[in-house]
């Protein structure tokens, strides 16, 4: 590995990051690579090995910035019904919040399983850690927002995965889709957990 500073590290990995999440991994050039981060492919080799190297860099950091703080609105204590909708409202106001020329659009997970995560079983493997950490997480919040059916938690839990992902991946082609499916899993949330039922409403 090569010695880049932390800080010089971070703004190379950040700016790739960038790249992949808008190209996916297989469109995105060395030449690309290095108009994007200031860097000479031999420092990038040297720095991280290779394409998949820096591609793999730019994961955690986004599993890191993006993933994390996203998912800790559906943990630690009085996590239920208000803190379902806070997640799917924040992923509205992302969605809704970005240009259409942002290289941010989606997930660069979701967005990584159309492409590398097809044929490649690494890449497979984080895309399908992320959905099943994403659905875990939220069927623990189901269970927290109580209901009179907790023994569905995992059927709802794979819906509102299933309609977050989908709404990910079309934020690239049509974000006013995207939304509406954002204000689907809304909708199904509230018919689950009426104010009146809801202990955290």
């Amino acid at each position: 590995m090569g010695r880049l500073q932390s800080f010089e590290r971070t703004t190379v990995v950040q700016a790739a990051r960038d790249l992949f999440w808008d190209k996916g991994f297989e469109a995105t050039s060395l030449a690309d690579l290095e108009d994007a981060t200031g860097l000479r492919r031999s420092s990038l080799y040297h720095a991280f090995g290779s394409k998949r190297g820096l591609f793999d860099a730019a994961v955690e950091d986004y599993q890191a910035s993006v993933i994390r703080p996203r998912l800790r609105t559906l943990t630690g204590p009085g996590i239920g019904r208000a803190s379902l909708l806070a997640y799917f409202s924040e992923l509205r106001s992302a969605v809704s919040a970005l240009p259409e020329d942002s290289p941010r659009r989606g997930c660069l997970l979701v967005n990584c399983a159309a492409g590398l995560a097809g044929h490649d079983d690494l890449a497979r493997q984080v895309v399908d850690g992320y959905r099943s950490e994403l659905k875990d997480t939220l069927q623990d919040a189901l269970r927290a927002a109580g209901g009179s059916a907790p023994d569905r938690a995992p059927e709802r839990a794979r819906t509102l995965a299933s309609l977050g992902m989908s709404a990910m991946l079309l934020a690239r082609v049509n974000a006013t889709e995207s939304v509406a499916l954002l204000d689907t899993a809304t909708e199904q949330i509230r018919s689950w957990f009426p104010v009146h039922a809801a202990t955290d409403a």
